[in-house]
């Protein structure tokens, strides 16, 4: 019945989609930034492609199934619409996806006010973006500082664009960047945006002036801009709004967009960083559980029943799944020498608790 149902959302909504300001279509990032969309799919855990993680594509053939990767001629040409935000999926389907994979999307006043929280404590004091604001109307809002952000004494811009944070089980990413609010659709002017990331780039675009400069300090902010996701569509989306916040500010500062390999080189730091993980294991989606090992003995196989040890007992150091990595761009790679060390995401979480 729920397959049905959704087979049923997927084609009223093929016919019916009308594209807004919010969408970021695969298509046009194709012809635009060439390799950029295969930087964005790729999983550098596995070194293939990140995959559905879902069922909710599956009537569509068998390379739209759960374990199938995502790859460009499966969401371009005529494919192109396949992918799309949740506010512009079907009520049916949202409610499908939020009772199976708890994927609920938190409106803009939210995200704003908890970073706010997060800011408020490394500015020690608050407002230092924007104050929230009801209207008259009742709707809960921001008003944006317009006036250049100032630092407490012993910090600079240059330790907000650097200071490392972490969006968990981000979905369409909304508390990094809020090109639109994810409940309703609307789309939010570049200077009015109150994510992560949209923080750290209003802060680089008041201090820096000069292309070259401006380039340097926003590969830094997203360096130290980390998030994870388990649905590869929602991932993707997550990828696209973080490259396209990048475009969007450059244009913004410079009245022009920046060049191919400014754009790929972000998208690079982006695959790394925005990545496909269950967030409760810390391995790649449906790698860890019971599995049969087979060994050749003298009187033939045998098979051996192997216990996921992690799961049994709760700990996320003990699972047989694929351990999700992420790279520490602060280091070097001991083995290649450069910049960006591989590290597993669970030894993250050992050194926090230390």
């Amino acid at each position: 019945m729920v397959k049905a149902q959704i087979k049923e959302v997927f084609k009223i909504k093929a016919n019916l989609l009308v594209r807004t300001e919010i969408d970021i279509l695969e298509n046009e990032i194709i012809e635009q930034y060439p390799d950029v969309l295969d930087i964005l799919l790729r999983d550098h855990t596995t070194q293939k492609n990140i995959f559905w993680a879902t069922d909710n594509y599956e009537h569509l053939g068998e390379a739209y199934c759960f374990s199938s990767p995502i790859l460009p001629a499966l969401i371009t040409g005529d494919n192109g619409n396949i992918i799309m935000p949740r506010v512009h999926k079907d009520k049916i389907l949202q409610q499908i996806r939020s009772k199976e994979m708890a994927e609920v999307f938190t409106p803009s006043w939210i995200c704003n006010a908890q970073n706010n929280l997060i800011d408020n404590a490394w500015f020690g004091r608050e407002n230092a973006f924007n104050a929230e604001i009801v209207t008259t109307e009742g709707f809960r809002t921001w008003e944006v500082n317009k006036e250049i952000i100032t630092y407490p004494e012993g910090k600079t811009w240059k330790e907000y664009v650097r200071d490392t944070r972490l969006e968990i089980a981000c979905g369409e990413a909304p508390y990094i960047t809020s090109r639109y609010d994810t409940t309703t659709g609307a789309f939010i002017p570049t200077e009015n945006r109150i994510g992560i990331l949209d923080r750290k780039l209003r802060v680089i675009n008041e201090n820096v002036h000069t292309t070259g400069e401006w380039l340097k300090a926003a590969q830094t902010a997203y360096k130290n801009t980390y998030a994870f996701e388990w649905q590869g569509d929602s991932l993707l989306l997550a990828r696209e709004a973080m490259l396209i916040t990048f475009i969007e500010n450059y244009t913004f500062k410079f009245g022009k967009e920046p060049l191919l390999k400014s754009i790929q080189y972000i998208a690079y730091i982006i695959s790394w960083n925005i990545w496909q993980m269950d967030g409760l294991k810390g391995v790649v989606p449906n790698t860890c559980g019971d599995k049969i090992e087979t060994s050749v003995e003298l009187f033939g196989e045998i098979q051996t029943k192997i216990v996921c040890e992690g799961c049994k007992t709760d700990n996320i150091n003990k699972h047989n799944g694929i351990y999700c990595l992420i790279k520490d761009w602060s280091n070097k790679d001991l083995k290649t020498g450069k910049t960006g060390r591989k590290i597993k995401f669970i030894d993250v979480l050992k050194k926090s608790r230390k």
